[in-house]
């Protein structure tokens, strides 16, 4: 699907022009409607001196809450039917070991899991893999095979809890091992919520965790997206992810604009597969980084949806609001965290957390102050959440939709970013030839994207060696003979019980069983079919998600980033 090179230079929104729903419709009458049908959560909106709260505020003619182009959030009732969801990013060591985080993260109020992996696991390969050696469980938690899955989510109905599981090249197998383990758990597919991050588009642009080239590994996840359309509806297959590129050293506006356009290259793949943009689009998802400067990055926020929103509309066609309207989870930003003063980390990930609240974040992950160290300790990853927990119960910021709307500086710097943000579309279509997928594959070919990254990282590092921008603790306010916090030490006796534990599975397991299915894969990838049946025969098969990678490999190859001048 292609489209002409000047439509992002044409894009324009007027903010003082009455609105109107996507069709057509008075936006305030169908607030009003979508307001009134949604279930609102036990809550007395008042302030603390017993002042009664509107649910939104605004002149007659203004955007509502819930209704298209959804600057002003997603729903029409916002956080005052449900709160967004709180996550902690939890795993460490064993699936056994991190299962028991996982539990007590649960008991204190998280309402959602958000899994870390390691990076052989992140990679595509498995514990025993001599290129594994020393990163076993170290940067989260290792998953080999599906009994492993089976163990990190022992005790936990997946019926009843949204999983959030950041994984990438792998992402596949991953998702499929959470597919087994909810049929051993009588769970039905179309009950499953949660989301898989999938984006590897990012990856090329920014994180650099993938496996195979980028044409068959966007290929992967249209089959991921395809396949969660029609038999898991309440799961999101990827998260087109901005936060890594942000934490790479992006701009708010790169990452802006680098996401939504990652999102449209998703819907370009699928749509050129056959399915209806309608019939896939409301299972997108994405993912934002919330950075210490306050007011850009609700403005960020606030100007995602609109985007999102008048794209999806106008040039894609969707019919459906639900494919137009764009939700996301957001944490707050690793990169901003300091190693000295630690302390201070706790304040600067209150005001992201509350940045992204206040830009209708509709899940949240908030950092622990000692991840800049190590994973977390429990009790800075209760901090964390517990500085979630104050936002929505305590500070009033949940009672009303949108409270900065029609704020002078936050309207301007919404429109700001959206127009910033069209300029990048421009340069990604002028390069795809009309087409962001195309533009992606030719920026990622080109290096464009990593050297935007690159350039804007280093004017941010020459601004705080300078001075120019003051970094607590880092170049201001110094103090010498800091006392080290206490963090969290991974054994190495967890990569040798991993190992063992993989090994005797592979020994146990149906050797012919595993060829067979490991052939049917290989076969898939040749011949276009759908790659998700196969991988998920493969994984209750026993096979590994190292085997199954290096399966797909050799069919698809790997890929090896060229050096960029």
């Amino acid at each position: 699907m292609y489209y002409s090179i000047g439509m992002a230079r044409q894009y324009r929104t007027d903010l003082h022009q009455p609105n109107r729903g996507s069709d057509g419709s008075d936006t305030v009458v169908e607030w009003e409607e979508a307001y009134q049908a949604e279930h609102k959560r036990k809550q007395d909106f008042r302030t603390l001196s017993g002042i009664s709260l509107e649910p939104v505020y605004g002149p007659e003619n203004a955007e509502m809450p819930g209704v298209y182009p959804f600057t002003r959030g997603p729903y029409a009732s916002m956080y005052r039917t449900k709160l967004w969801t709180m996550r902690m990013f939890a795993g460490f060591g064993t699936a056994e070991e991190t299962n028991g985080r996982f539990r007590r993260l649960l008991a204190n109020g998280q309402s959602g899991l958000s899994v870390a992996f390691d990076l052989p696991t992140l990679m595509g390969r498995d514990s025993d893999d001599p290129r594994s050696e020393g990163e076993v469980g170290r940067c989260g938690v290792a998953v080999d095979t599906l009994e492993d899955m089976k163990t990190l989510f022992k005790g936990i109905d997946l019926d009843s809890i949204s999983t959030s599981m950041t994984i990438n090249g792998s992402a596949i197998a991953l998702l499929a091992m959470y597919i087994a383990v909810a049929e051993m758990q009588g769970v039905q597919r179309k009950a499953l919520a949660g989301t898989i991050q999938a984006d590897i588009l990012k990856e090329y642009q920014a994180q650099k965790e993938y496996i195979f080239p980028p044409r068959p590994a966007v290929r992967i996840v249209s089959d991921m997206i395809r396949y969660c359309a029609l038999e898991m509806p309440s799961y999101h297959p990827v998260s087109v992810s901005g936060y890594h590129i942000r934490e790479a050293g992006s701009t708010a506006v790169q990452e802006l604009a680098f996401t939504l356009a990652n999102g449209f290259a998703y819907v370009e793949e699928v749509m050129r597969k056959g399915m209806d943009i309608d019939d896939f689009a409301p299972g997108l998802s994405f993912f934002f980084n919330s950075h210490i400067d306050f007011f850009e990055e609700i403005a960020k926020l606030r100007a995602a949806r609109r985007i999102w929103a008048r794209w999806m509309k106008d040039y894609y066609h969707a019919r459906n609001p639900l494919s137009m309207r764009c939700r996301f989870h957001v944490q707050t930003a690793g990169c901003s965290l300091t190693a000295s003063q630690a302390e201070v980390n706790i304040a600067r990930t209150a005001i992201e957390a509350l940045a992204g609240v206040l830009g209708g974040t509709q899940s949240l992950h908030t950092n622990s102050m000692d991840e800049v160290l190590s994973l977390p300790t429990e009790k800075a990853a209760r901090i964390a959440l517990r500085t979630q927990q104050v936002i929505a119960h305590e500070t009033g910021v949940a009672d009303v939709a949108d409270p900065l709307g029609g704020s002078w500086y936050v309207e301007s710097l919404t429109e700001e970013m959206e127009r910033r943000a069209e300029e990048i579309f421009a340069r990604i279509l002028e390069m795809g030839g009309g087409s962001f997928l195309e533009g992606s594959y030719a920026g990622i070919e080109q290096g464009w994207y990593q050297r935007e990254i690159a350039e804007a990282a280093y004017e941010q590092e020459r601004r705080i060696s300078s001075g120019n921008r003051i970094f607590v603790g880092v170049n201001a306010f110094l103090e010498g003979n800091e006392e080290a916090i206490p963090t969290l030490v991974i054994g190495e006796d967890a990569e040798s019980r991993q190992v063992d534990a993989l090994q005797r599975a592979k020994a146990s397991r149906d050797a012919r069983l595993v060829a067979s299915t490991l052939a049917t894969l290989v076969a898939s990838a040749g011949d276009g079919s759908n790659l998700v049946p196969p991988m998920i025969e493969a994984v209750k098969a026993g096979c590994t998600v190292g085997e199954t990678m290096d399966a797909l490999a050799t069919v698809f190859g790997t890929y090896e980033e060229p050096v960029f001048t």
